[in-house]
């Protein structure tokens, strides 16, 4: 069954997806949502989802990089970035919001900012289970240092896509998956650093309770009421 949520002021709807969603199915649903909030027709969404394993390309994505072109289906995503993987145990989240309209710390129209909010939001739910995740300059995406090994690892992947100021796509959070399904492709055109998990850190989170510390983390960021702290001071995020 779907889960159905509304935020305060029911202008935003979560909506938690069960069992695996096939990645034609979630385009098409984005395509029409999104289609819908410029219209004015439909309200906001933030919708969780797992898919079965996949790997999409977005618009910066090399042939040369899907490594391993047999071993899953690939989809042409649409949105920015390059090789992503999507599969059972890795938490994807759908933002589809009217970019024309603040949201708690992201001011009207500014896509800088917005990506900006949802590496808080992975960085503030990585927190609930005591992980600290961190942004790098000029690698996408929310990393985990291993310093014992003196390396780091991605754990949270973003691309979004903006069409007349409305957002899809969003972020991916390994809660869980098969980081062995990963080698198909070069991640984000990345191959100095790995992958990593929840899991893989030691945490036995359950989906639900990735849901949970998303949700609550969501409302520090992009809630009526965010709480600033942590935001990157390199971009002006304030509200004024």
């Amino acid at each position: 069954m779907t889960a159905h949520l509304s935020t305060p002021g029911n202008t935003i709807e979560w909506d938690i997806g069960d069992g695996l969603t096939a990645y034609p199915d979630a385009l098409a649903r984005m395509t029409e949502r999104v289609a819908a909030i410029r219209a004015g027709t439909a309200r906001e969404l933030v919708w969780l989802v797992e898919h079965p394993p996949l790997y999409t390309a977005g618009t910066s994505a090399k042939p040369e990089e899907l490594t391993d072109p047999n071993r899953f289906p690939t989809f042409a995503a649409g949105r920015g970035g390059q090789w992503t993987y999507h599969g059972p145990g890795q938490r994807t989240g759908y933002v589809m919001l009217d970019l024309q309209k603040r949201h708690g710390s992201v001011p009207p129209q500014d896509i800088r900012c917005y990506v900006n909010g949802l590496e808080e939001w992975l960085i503030r739910t990585l927190e609930r289970f005591n992980i600290k995740g961190e942004r790098r300059q000029g690698r996408v995406g929310i990393w985990v240092v291993d310093r014992v090994r003196g390396t780091e690892n991605k754990i949270g992947a973003i691309g979004v896509r903006v069409t007349r100021w409305v957002s899809w796509h969003g972020i991916a959070l390994n809660v869980e998956p098969n980081l062995a399904h990963f080698g198909g492709i070069i991640p984000c055109g990345i191959k100095e650093y790995g992958v990593t998990s929840l899991a893989d850190q030691g945490i036995p989170a359950t989906m639900h309770e990735a849901d949970v510390a998303l949700r609550a983390a969501w409302e520090e960021v992009f809630g009526e009421v965010p709480v600033m702290v942590g935001l990157d001071p390199t971009i002006s995020c304030q509200l004024s």
